[in-house]
């Protein structure tokens, strides 16, 4: 219910109009950032946040946490996965969970064009599995300016989640997945019909059959088994060497946190897991106390305050 509610309850976010930027993640592709910036961006903490499957920079959580961000003095940048955020048409390949190489280049180009002086990054969901296995690649050999990363209901097993999905009881969640990853297949297709086949969405109706068929297909996976286990953020977290948060709740309906990647969770003192009883899956509405009620968004700002200093 909570997971249903915090989708369909009206909010009003007021943001100043974000600066646009189309930033090279490889060659010849393009992501769309939206970028908010204090009076003295360099001097101010940057957060990279990252939305979820199907989502956008225009996704409520994204708009959310900019907001508070900004309010809290701190830079934001709202980052468009891939063929996100009306992008479909600038570049002939998928977005998918182990794109942390895109994350990467924004944080990058935002090093050397802003001459930002503190970095952090920020996911929910997907975006949070693709923030964690960044921050487990870079390990200690990351950019100088990475301070912290928070993620929030991140899809850190990615079979695992998969598979939940298609339980009986997520079945609106997956129809709705798949109705939106069969449109933008389709819209890829009209796009760039010599990149994309339809026809190969024939037969496909759970999450894991769209992975084995579309998105391993176009992405250079040998099927669902091989792109989920390369993919996962459970494979790195314990090389982070970042101060990193991580808040899940117990009564996601899909997100699925294996005992082993628990160990390696528990095992890592860089990293503060926050697991609460209720939150559904990127929910957590709580009673407003001064706040619009958020709780997940509100503890990912707050987090990231403590690195709004330059101090090593």
């Amino acid at each position: 219910m909570q997971t249903i509610a915090s989708f369909l309850l009206p909010r009003r976010i007021d943001l100043p109009t974000a600066e646009k930027r189309l930033i090279e993640v490889a060659p010849g592709v393009k992501v769309l950032c939206h970028c908010h910036w204090q009076p003295a961006r360099q001097d101010a903490l940057t957060v990279v946040v990252v939305h979820g499957l199907e989502g956008s920079s225009e996704s409520q959580y994204m708009l959310g946490v900019a907001a508070k961000g900004l309010a809290a003095g701190m830079n934001v940048v709202r980052m468009n996965q891939r063929n996100c955020g009306g992008t479909d048409g600038i570049s002939p390949t998928l977005y998918h969970s182990g794109r942390s190489g895109d994350v990467a280049a924004v944080a990058h180009h935002l090093i050397e064009h802003d001459r930002i002086s503190r970095l952090a990054l920020a996911g929910f969901s997907m975006g949070g599995n693709l923030v964690l296995k960044t921050a487990g690649e870079w390990g200690r050999e990351g950019p100088a300016q990475f301070r912290a990363v928070v993620a929030v209901c991140p899809s850190m097993n990615l079979a695992a989640s998969a598979d939940a999905l298609h339980l009986l009881s997520n079945r609106l969640y997956e129809f709705y997945f798949m109705w939106q990853l069969r449109r933008r297949l389709r819209a890829k297709a009209r796009l760039f019909p010599d990149v994309f086949d339809p026809s190969r969405l024939h037969g496909v109706h759970t999450l894991r059959e769209f992975d084995d068929k579309i998105t391993a297909y176009y992405s250079g996976f040998a099927g669902a088994d091989d792109y989920y286990a390369r993919s996962a953020a459970a494979n790195v977290v314990d090389r982070i060497a970042a101060p990193a948060l991580i808040v899940h709740a117990a009564n996601d309906p899909f997100i699925r946190i294996l005992p082993e990647t628990r160990q390696k969770i528990r095992s890592n003192p860089n990293i503060t897991f926050v697991e609460t009883e209720d939150g559904g899956h990127c929910s957590f509405l709580a009673q407003p106390d001064g706040d619009d009620g958020r709780w997940a968004e509100t503890q990912v700002v707050a987090f990231l305050s403590a690195f709004r200093k330059n101090v090593l």
